[in-house]
């Protein structure tokens, strides 16, 4: 019988490559499958052939809400609450902070700025403009949480743009910060911009939890396509997939170096390119123990996420969250 084609659909990012590769098979950052072996999954797959699909997050969230068409995606944590009814998170795949997470930075140099941004109380200021990676996403979620929901809810404050351009818009001076994730959080200083909030260091102060980032999900109609315990058995395929990537560390640390340069020249940034190190350096601080099973901890610092989030009027009340796998 031929092999059921699934899409799954993750970030551009290193983390993300890094973890699913032995099940799609390598590709580049393009989506495009690499050539000969490379290109062929590392595990056994069963009923089911995995196309990898890259896309920005917010561009994922967005999906997912409105079409609900990827079978498998990557999704901001908080987005979650806006497709549960969709979709069932799968217990590998997850992002987690733990004292560190999206930072909000601004110039290092703001001598010649009318507004000056030298404290996490200044984003407020009347008149201040945030470069941020979307409204649906886990980092604007925490900052809201941080300066305050009723000023998150001035929608007119903040700039919507793809991840990799934010560092660039606060370094030309069309805004007046920016909310950076991915590897932006270890390569702002580079454009000359200096941090002036850590999301997920504020969350651990408040809370002692780890900081949730993305997830990973299924659509829930699986088993009703193709046969009760579908989504199961695709959820421990995923779990292989990621373990099998975490044993393998050099060589998947490797395969998403590409990544991290692509995102760098979608940027049109200049200065030091992005070595196999700082890689290697973001990629453990994302791919961690719950990133395999989200665990106790984790479980407990999503619902906490998302149920403040709620109570803030940031977030569609989630409801109870299950897990699959």
């Amino acid at each position: 019988m031929p092999l059921i084609p699934l899409t799954l659909a993750h970030s551009p990012d290193p983390d993300d490559a890094f973890m699913w590769w032995p099940l799609t098979g390598k590709i580049a950052p393009d989506g495009s499958p690499l050539p000969g072996p490379d290109g062929k999954p590392r595990i056994d797959t069963g009923r089911f052939s995995f196309r990898a699909f890259p896309a920005d997050i917010h561009v994922l969230n967005r999906r997912a809400a409105q079409a609900g068409d990827l079978e498998i995606t990557a999704l901001s944590a908080r987005a979650y609450a806006d497709v549960k009814d969709r979709y069932i998170i799968t217990s590998c795949g997850g992002s987690f902070g733990d004292g560190y997470g999206p930072k909000v930075v601004v110039r290092a140099d703001q001598s010649s700025d009318p507004i000056k941004i030298k404290c996490q109380a200044c984003l407020g200021k009347p008149g201040v403009r945030i470069a941020v990676p979307g409204l649906q996403t886990t980092a604007f979620l925490l900052l809201g949480l941080a300066i305050g929901p009723e000023i998150a809810r001035q929608r007119e404050r903040f700039v919507e743009m793809p991840f990799e351009q934010i560092i660039g818009a606060v370094a030309r001076r069309e805004v007046d910060a920016g909310l950076v994730i991915h590897e932006g959080q270890l390569t702002f200083a580079d454009a000359g911009l200096r941090l002036v909030l850590d999301v997920g260091s504020w969350w651990k102060d408040e809370t002692g939890l780890l900081t949730p980032l993305g997830v990973n999900a299924i659509r829930r109609d699986l088993d009703r396509l193709h046969g009760r315990g579908t989504v199961s058995e695709i959820a421990s395929l995923l779990k292989k997939s990621v373990a099998y990537s975490m044993e393998h560390r050099d060589e998947s640390t490797r395969y998403t170096l590409p990544f991290a340069l692509a995102n760098v020249n979608r940027a049109g940034q200049t200065g030091e390119a992005p070595t196999l190190e700082r890689v290697d350096r973001y990629c453990r601080m994302y791919v961690t123990p719950e990133t395999l099973d989200i665990g106790d901890s984790g479980r407990r610092a999503l619902e906490k996420l998302l149920q403040d989030g709620a109570a803030a009027d940031l977030c569609p009340a989630p409801g109870p969250i299950d897990l699959a796998g």
